[in-house]
């Protein structure tokens, strides 16, 4: 059937006619025929308010959400000659359609800037300020822009290396909570499931590729609303990973809802790739769904054994007498017997004084002991065998097994003492059960109102938003994968309020890590303050709109004032953390931040090396995050030096002076770029440095990278 339908195109004569039904054939043969359908080819795009208008860019009329797509052909006092590309509904212009567009000429000023998902786009930072309190620690990264072009400048940066994503997408509701190409997506919507459903999915191919594929983490959380859809598009998207969904209550009071149940909690997905897997943890009782007061100190097992294999002949060898005595301290162990083989046991004689214990069953029947008898001995003889009360021949004979064994040798439960038949006694005051836990969690920490609406207002008292997430629920979350990785880095790119920064944060401070966490953001107003602002005749992009975006008006405050310990308006953050780890929240924390946008950069530019201040902080990202960023390294007469070196990293600008470079490197650096048009120049400078460092040619690299991202939009 392709092949006649690949025949029959061939016949069409009009080669613009050809190529568009080429193009729709091509879209219908990419449909799934099995799995979750939805109409994956939906257009996005992103508003760029502070570039510049100039030829060559694709514009939008400012205040139109709806708005068709125009190429600017010149810009000149303060007009543009615009020509239109895209219909109001994205689409592209028919062959016959284009034939017949004119030029316009528009107000620059009524005019904005877009850029489409799935185009390439060359991107760079702009630094916006830091914090410095964590020493030679990697800074956090905090990042104002479009989720989605960040996490393609991130292939550069970080491909394959992303050891936990974090995210907390929007959930879908109807309430008007998130965009669509610039128009905020309701219930009315008939669509709405499938724009989250395409959103969703050209963000998680881009994580993707983040994530380490030997170890990593990829956790989401939902509600009910879109909950079944996410688990299908997760387990296409991600179908050789291991997924998990845990129940967690985070409003115990219910949130009242008409006509249905109260929601009290929500959904976390668990991706689990690679190795991967959640490591034990010390845990309170809360964690456990059944209490278990077994489990709250040294566990001792019967020595009867239960389950599988119990009967006589299953263990014949471990069927024999243990003889013991009472006193006035309490039943004592004598003596243990040899295994018995014959049918009389009665014939073995116990000491003087003794009863034999025998491995009956409840029901009567002959059973088995756990243990041989020259192990039982041994056990007696270190105390790790116990008598319970006195009940002669039917007295319980307890044990510890080989891991309670190890809790006791490496001071988990420290010896206080012994009792009469020898058994240890230990101190179990201090412990805490290490455990996974199941799949329903009901944790007084994870309450979203104390540990995140009350606690964001402690720290920035008169800044709200809606929803946040508690703190303690998000650190616990990624503690069961990071816990043993005190390096580990941490994407969340639906950022928020920054609550993933600050869970990271405290992690590092509970264990002496240098973690990192790269957060993301963009500056969008919410539906309400959006309408406000346009009757005050404010639009984005205008200081007074752009300062109640939630980049500006939420997360760098929350963050700044977690870090520094004092609120936006220098006074010191009132109230202590609770929990896991107790303090006052005006110490903050030993750690460094930096907060950056996200800007576009022509590609000519890049390639003449005339953008390289927004280029650096890319670098410096993926090459740790540590100490200071190279950027233009000038000299006392304003010239660029020829090359320079951090601790972690160097930039090679002049290739002639390859030998001072690769004689300055430092021990401690990780990766270097070499700027140069020639891959011979590369190549040989690359064949001089050692091999345990990422050489990277640029602006080659780099210029590649972005141009492979087109059409994963």
């Amino acid at each position: 059937m392709a092949d006649e339908l690949d025949g029959l195109l061939a016949r069409v004569d009009d080669p613009a006619l050809r190529a568009d039904l080429h193009a729709h054939i091509d879209r219908i043969r990419a449909k799934r025929t099995f799995g979750l359908v939805f109409e994956s080819h939906l257009p996005e795009r992103v508003r760029l308010p502070e570039h510049p208008i100039r030829p060559g860019a694709k514009v939008a009329w400012r205040d139109d959400p709806s708005s068709a797509t125009y190429q600017v052909l010149r810009a000149r006092a303060g007009n543009a000659t615009v020509r239109k590309v895209r219909h109001l509904d994205g689409s592209r212009l028919s062959a016959e359609e284009d034939a017949e567009v004119t030029e316009d000429e528009l107000p620059v000023a009524d005019l904005v800037v877009i850029a489409d998902f799935g185009e390439p786009i060359y991107p760079g930072l702009r630094a916006l300020g830091s914090i410095d309190r964590g020493a030679d620690k990697p800074a956090h990264l905090v990042i104002k822009g479009e989720n989605h072009h960040v996490l393609e400048a991130l292939q550069f940066t970080h491909a394959g290396t992303v050891g936990c994503i974090y995210i907390d997408p929007p959930y879908n509701t109807g309430a008007r909570d998130w965009k669509y190409d610039n128009r905020y997506v309701d219930d009315a919507d008939v669509y709405r499931h499938s724009k989250w459903l395409a959103f969703m999915e050209r963000r998680l191919l881009l994580a993707k590729e983040l994530l380490n594929p030997e170890r990593s983490v990829l956790i989401v959380t939902i509600d009910e609303k879109e909950c079944l859809r996410l688990g299908l598009l997760l387990e296409q998207t991600f179908p050789d990973a291991r997924i998990q969904m845990i129940d967690s209550v985070i409003n115990p009071k219910g949130a009242t809802r008409g006509s249905a149940f109260g929601r009290t909690d929500e959904y976390i997905f668990f991706v689990m790739t690679g190795e991967a897997a959640p490591v034990p943890l010390p845990l309170d009782g809360e964690w456990k769904v059944v209490q278990d007061r077994r489990a709250r100190g040294l566990r001792w097992a019967e020595l009867l054994r239960a389950g599988s294999n119990t009967q006589r002949a299953d263990r014949p060898n471990q069927f024999y007498p243990v003889f013991i005595r009472d006193t006035e301290a309490g039943p004592t162990f004598v003596d243990v017997g040899a295994p018995y083989y014959g049918d009389e046991k009665g014939e073995i004689s116990p000491p003087e004084g003794c009863v034999a214990v025998w491995p009956i069953r409840s029901n009567g029947s002959e059973g088995n002991w756990q243990l041989s008898a020259g192990a039982l001995r041994t056990a007696i003889d270190a105390g790790y065998t116990r008598l319970g009360r006195w009940r002669g021949g039917s007295t319980a004979i307890t044990y510890l097994k080989r891991g309670e064994q190890r809790k006791v040798e490496q001071g988990v439960f420290p010896i206080v003492g012994r009792k009469a038949d020898g058994s240890i006694v230990v101190d179990e005051s201090n412990y805490a059960p290490v455990f996974v836990p199941g799949t329903q969690w009901r944790i007084s920490s994870h309450n979203a109102e104390q540990g995140g609406t009350n606690l964001l207002k402690q720290l920035t008292p008169n800044h709200s938003f809606p929803f946040p997430k508690s703190v303690y629920a998000v650190e616990d979350a990624l503690r069961f994968f990071i816990k043993d990785d005190p390096g580990a880095i941490v994407l969340d790119f639906f950022g928020g309020s920054g609550t993933t920064t600050h869970a990271v944060a405290r992690l590092n401070r509970q264990d002496g890590g240098r973690r990192q966490s790269i957060v993301v953001t963009n500056n969008e107003v919410s539906a309400a303050e959006a309408e406000s602002l346009r009757k005050q005749s404010f639009r984005p992009g205008d200081q007074e709109w752009e300062a109640l975006g939630i980049f500006e008006h939420v997360t760098r405050p929350r963050v700044t004032a977690a870090i520094t310990g004092l609120t936006p308006d220098g006074e010191p953050v009132k109230g202590d953390y609770k929990f896991t780890d107790e303090f006052p929240m005006a110490d903050g924390f030993e750690e460094n931040v930096t907060f950056a946008e996200l800007v576009y950069l022509d590609p000519d530019d890049v390639e003449l090396d005339l953008a390289f201040v927004a280029v650096a902080p890319l670098l410096w990202l993926r090459a740790g995050a540590q100490g200071p960023v190279i950027d233009e390294c000038l000299d006392a007469a304003g010239r660029r030096k020829p090359y320079a070196w951090t601790d972690g990293y160097g930039v090679l600008f002049n290739p002639d002076r390859w030998r001072s470079f690769v004689e300055k490197l430092p021990e401690t650096a990780t990766n270097a770029f070499v700027v140069t048009d020639s891959q011979a120049i590369f190549a040989g400078v690359a064949a001089e440095l050692p091999d345990h460092l990422d050489v990277v040619r640029l602006y080659e690299n780099y210029l590649t990278t972005f141009r492979i991202n087109e059409g994963l939009g």
